[in-house]
């Protein structure tokens, strides 16, 4: 035992430093206590919930669309990687200062990101707003070098569509979109869900189920800023099929360049099956534009653009078909015996009928004509009569033969059927009988004729190959990632036209001079390389007489509509080609070189000629005897 004298002999400055410890030790434990009172008391709900966020989530991978070529292999629609921006509000403590930080990272104004957020109301709890899509690569190292000082922002890689040369045959392959609350109510079985994209318009749409591909998914184990830590699970995305159309992209190429800068449509078919290898409808829009999400300015601006860039005039496109009517109209006077090949009218430059009179294109006339000679050089007046031989209901019969005044049944949306009038059809849309008077304006595709630049291609097509009207179509197949076949497709016949002999022969013999004849209206179509046989027309847009034009603008609004239906090569058809050119004026000027264009480049891709050059060859408009700017 330690005696009481020997704790007196503990030296004093000993005494105080265990005092001066034993306080530091409880000054320290002190600390300890408030550090977790605050942290566990005070401050333990935000920490709870900070714990808590540490948690998995699922993360959808969406399936990398398939590619769409054209026949011969060419890309022309494919999917490249992009970035959208993303932020989940429950991340972050301060959701609207995280964001105000973002902007000012980005040099983007506060309120567009703010907004977003704020008007997110019916979000679910952790569901992502999407604050950019495709946006460019310093943001996405800004975001990344800052994501500590931005809780709740992240990054998302995805497959974006990308269409190749400025969305070449836009109307055609189409768009994609953001799928919408309707379109969602109707596909929610197929596993599609907010924020998802879908086609829109045309092979996109309508191939829709082939191209989208299946999505994947991983389960996501994030931390408290919502960054991510690891990957639990990952169940790896599907890519869609490959499209493979029937369009020749050169064709097409050369087709786009030849309307630039023009209003209308150019649509070339293959006369021996109606499989689509061209079709432009200008002017066009981008769809790129929509691939990255199209803006409400951006929207705006094509719904009020003049000149309706998101029509496909191609297959909306409600046009008087002009003189190239005269085609049918040959036809069903041949076939209906109503003139001979050798027939002969007189032409005095107009025909009085009734109390009206009828004027042809060439104020003094054109002597006396015959088949060849009326088509050759667009005799209105000869067809005048032809009409009036033939009657309403017969010219009607044969051009709804021929594929005109009815939807083709090609696989695009919202195609116009156009009109052809019969007395039937007045009686039951006017209440009125058929008039003799307004037969010669049907004669030469004026009055109540309206057609589609698509009808058109198709009802040359069966003149070209003897009778057959097809259904135009532009998908050859659909292939997996490996190139096996997954569905074919081919030509569908709709009917065949039977003519007696030497119908066909009498009126191809009077198309390829047309062209070729020193007195033919479409001399501008005239190739070195190749024969092509055509009719030229213009539409009559508005009447001229006494009209005032106090501006450019105005005289191009009431200048004719310009067209040229073709087919080549005479000997032995191939292609069939349509061009109106809106307010182009006439059709020998304005139309015929571009069809010309398009056949030339595409027999140049078959390697059956030589390859077109820009440059015409010498003498070659020497070869062409001047015709009247005034003809069809």
């Amino acid at each position: 035992m330690i005696s009481l004298s020997s704790q007196k002999e503990v030296p004093p400055e000993f005494r105080r430093r265990t005092q001066l410890l034993v306080a530091l030790v409880c000054i320290i434990f002190l600390f300890l206590f408030v550090r977790l009172l605050y942290l566990q008391v005070i401050d333990g709900e935000r920490y709870t919930y900070l714990s808590e966020n540490n948690r998995i989530r699922l993360k959808k991978v969406p399936g990398t669309r398939g590619m769409v070529r054209d026949r011969r292999g060419q890309l022309m629609v494919d999917s490249r990687p992009s970035f959208d921006l993303l932020f989940v509000p429950e991340d972050s403590v301060e959701p609207e200062q995280t964001l105000r930080r973002l902007a000012r990272y980005l040099g983007r104004p506060e309120e567009e990101l703010v907004k977003p957020f704020k008007d997110d109301k019916y979000r679910a709890p952790f569901d992502e707003i999407v604050l950019g899509k495709d946006i460019d690569w310093r943001s996405v190292v800004v975001v990344e070098s800052h994501q500590l000082d931005l809780p709740g922002v992240s990054m998302r890689t995805r497959p974006r569509r990308n269409y190749l040369d400025t969305g070449m045959a836009a109307h055609l392959i189409g768009y994609l979109g953001e799928i919408g609350p309707r379109q969602l109510k109707t596909q929610k079985a197929s596993g599609y869900s907010m924020g998802d994209e879908i086609g829109q318009a045309g092979l996109e749409r309508r191939w829709e189920e082939y191209l989208r591909g299946q999505s994947g998914g991983q389960q996501v184990e994030v931390d408290a800023l919502g960054r991510r830590v690891r990957i639990l699970h990952e169940v790896e995305d599907v890519p869609g099929y490959n499209v493979v159309m029937t369009l020749d992209r050169d064709v097409q190429h050369a087709a786009q360049e030849a309307m630039q800068g023009k209003e209308g449509a150019i649509v070339a078919l293959d006369v021996r099956n109606g499989a689509v290898l061209a079709m432009v409808s200008a002017p066009a829009f981008d769809p790129n534009v929509f691939a990255r999400g199209v803006t409400a300015e951006e929207w705006r601006g094509y719904m009020n653009d003049r000149a309706h860039p998101m029509n496909n005039r191609a297959i909306q496109g409600q046009y008087p078909p002009g003189s190239t009517f005269k085609i049918v109209l040959s036809l069903a006077a041949l076939e209906e015996g109503a003139i001979q090949p050798d027939t002969h009218l007189g032409c005095a430059g107009s025909m009085a009928f009734g109390n009206r009179v009828f004027r042809d294109w060439k104020k003094e006339g054109h002597g006396s004509v015959d088949l060849r000679r009326g088509i050759v050089q667009s005799c209105d007046v000869y067809f005048y009569q032809v009409g009036n031989k033939l009657g309403v209901d017969k010219i009607a019969k044969w051009a709804r033969a021929l594929g005109l005044g009815e939807k083709t049944g090609i696989d695009l949306d919202d195609e116009k059927s156009g009109l052809i009038p019969d007395s039937e059809w007045k009686l039951r849309r006017f209440k009125q009988p058929w008039f003799p008077g307004e037969t010669p304006s049907i004669a030469i595709g004026q009055g109540y004729v309206t057609v589609t630049p698509l009808q058109m291609a198709l009802m040359m097509s069966a003149v070209a190959n003897g009778g057959t009207v097809y259904k135009p179509w532009f998908v050859q197949r659909v292939e997996s990632l490996d190139g096996a076949v997954v569905r074919e497709y081919g030509p569908e016949k709709l009917r065949t036209v039977t003519f007696k002999e030497g119908t066909l022969t009498n009126v191809r013999n009077a198309l390829a001079d047309v062209v070729a004849s020193p007195e033919g209206t479409g001399g501008a179509a005239k190739s070195p390389l190749v024969r092509i046989a055509g009719k030229t027309g213009t539409a009559q847009v508005a009447e001229m007489k006494g009209a005032t034009v106090k501006s450019e603008n105005l005289a191009y609004l009431i200048r004719d509509h310009a067209w040229f239906v073709s087919y080549a090569p005479v000997e032995n058809p191939e292609i069939a080609v349509a061009v109106i050119v809106e307010h182009g004026g006439h059709g020998g000027s304005a139309a015929a070189p571009l069809a010309k264009k398009v056949i030339e480049t595409y027999l140049a891709a078959q390697g059956e000629i030589p390859a077109p050059t820009e440059k015409e060859p010498a003498g070659q408009k020497l070869a062409r005897a001047p015709v009247d700017d005034r003809a069809d």
